[in-house]
């Protein structure tokens, strides 16, 4: 791991604070991250349940989480693919946590997973898999 926890929020504060308004990262670990993210009124679609956009948020910043940790403060690493596969009727209201582990950590492609929950359910709610393109270094 060549970034903590700590590193990371600082960068995400300075360079991309709106990510955190909603989100907390509680772990950055080898080829990994934990965060958890805040459902207010905002997020819940019709029949009370958290939309899928929401879900999509939590898993790409959770996968950005894990690679800044992983390869370094590389503002630049972006999506390139993102599939969610929605396992189950997250509780509404309640808040996520995106549980993200990193595959394939190449030179070029970075590919992860992040299994999201609800925070009072044991199963996942939500599958994603995910692919980021890593900028040249120069």
């Amino acid at each position: 791991m060549k970034t903590t926890k700590t590193e990371i929020q600082q960068f995400l504060q300075q360079e991309f604070p709106q990510s955190l308004e909603k989100c907390r990262i509680e772990a950055v670990v080898p080829r990994g991250a934990t965060l958890l993210y805040q459902v207010s009124a905002q997020e819940l679609r019709p029949g009370g349940t958290v939309s899928g956009p929401t879900m999509m948020t939590l898993a790409d910043l959770a996968l950005y989480v894990a690679i800044l940790g992983e390869i370094g403060l590389v503002g630049l690493a972006v999506t390139t693919n993102l599939n969610i596969n929605f396992l189950r009727k997250p509780s509404g209201g309640t808040d996520l946590r995106g549980e993200c582990k990193l595959i394939k950590v190449g030179k070029v492609l970075i590919v992860g997973e992040v299994w999201i929950y609800s925070v009072d359910l044991d199963e996942p709610v939500a599958h994603v898999t995910a692919t980021y393109a890593i900028p040249p270094q120069h």
